[in-house]
């Protein structure tokens, strides 16, 4: 039967398209459904808005008019639904500590928090991409103890003693940047480099471990595999074999770690600022979460949560294209 008498439903699609929006359809059933667990979380955190903003001293009819005024009194389905129409038309409603509209606030924390991320990524990335692969190539040599060596401490320091370790010595011994990255309100950080110093080192030794050890696990398995065993037998020479044969083949593991570092840093960004006091989102949910300021700490967890969500997404369909297995629908 001819391809053009089949019905159109049954007429089959491109693979890749295929994929591409079943993991998009994937993706907005996820983000509704992260919607609905954290309007939830945020329902039952301690504490009681109209205690943070009035103080305790207040009379329980004020704080109840309070409540009734921030539409806090209604049904959490009821406040679910106004909440979730909002944001879908991006209106993230105001702060309740502040009174201003949450959506200028969050835009401004966010472009500090791309400037700290993008930064950090044009480091880690580069750096950890040559070392994973020199130390994969060159797995149980000299080189490759040393930079296992160091990943491995790398890997055992959290964000924040890293961080507290290079201010104390750095800012405090040394006196070369400042101890803390107070960024004057709706100034870009790039007009203060030496702000972003510190933030910057700590995600790249924090990211960097991680990024490292997973690109040069990548490479060797890659260098252990049967169709680069089988161009060596060809008598291919080691660079030809590395260049043609291994690194193209370890890219998607390679794609896959980028995103996974970058979906960290996301969180990571979350303890550094708070360490160093950078005005992102990071240290804007910190203080939200105290200030029990749930509009803001609604906006900024599913912002983050799309984030994830949309990382995700890009790094499968980045691997789909790599792998010519995938990208053709074969199995």
């Amino acid at each position: 039967m001819s391809t053009l008498a089949l019905p159109r439903s049954r007429r089959r699609r491109h693979p890749l398209l295929a994929h591409a929006g079943r993991r998009v359809l994937t993706g907005l059933v996820l983000a509704f459904a992260v919607s609905i667990l954290v309007f939830a979380v945020t329902q039952v955190l301690p504490g009681d808005p109209a205690d943070a903003i009035l103080g305790r001293t207040a009379t329980p009819a004020s704080k109840d008019a309070l409540r009734e005024e921030l539409g806090l009194d209604r049904p959490v389905v009821a406040q679910y639904g106004d909440w979730a129409s909002s944001v879908v038309t991006g209106d993230l409603g105001d702060s309740i500590a502040s009174g201003r509209p949450v959506g200028p606030y969050v835009r401004s924390r966010l472009g500090n928090t791309l400037a700290l991320a993008l930064a950090t990524l044009v480091i880690v990335i580069p750096l950890a991409l040559v070392l994973g692969i020199l130390s994969g190539v060159r797995a149980g040599r000299t080189v490759d103890h040393a930079v296992s060596s160091i990943s491995l401490g790398l890997v055992a320091l959290p964000e924040f003693v890293t961080g507290t370790l290079l201010a104390i010595f750095v800012a405090v011994q040394l006196d070369l940047v400042p101890p803390v990255s107070l960024i004057p309100p709706d100034e870009s950080p790039l007009r203060s480099p030496e702000l972003l110093l510190l933030p910057v080192v700590t995600l790249t030794l924090a990211g960097l471990a991680y990024l490292l050890r997973m690109v040069r696990s990548g490479v060797i398995e890659t260098m252990r595999s049967d169709y680069v065993q089988m161009a060596r037998l060809n008598g291919l020479s080691e660079r030809r074999v590395i260049w043609r044969h291994a690194l193209p083949n370890s890219l998607a593991t390679t794609v896959q770690v980028v995103a996974a570092t970058v979906q960290w840093l996301v969180g990571g960004v979350v303890v550094v600022e708070a360490v160093f006091q950078y005005p992102g989102l990071g240290l804007a949910l910190v203080q939200s979460v105290a200030a029990q300021d749930l509009p803001v700490v609604q906006a900024i967890t599913v912002l983050i949560a799309i984030f994830y969500i949309a990382v995700n997404i890009v790094a499968d369909l980045t691997v789909t294209l790599l792998i010519p297995k995938l990208r053709t629908g074969g199995m």
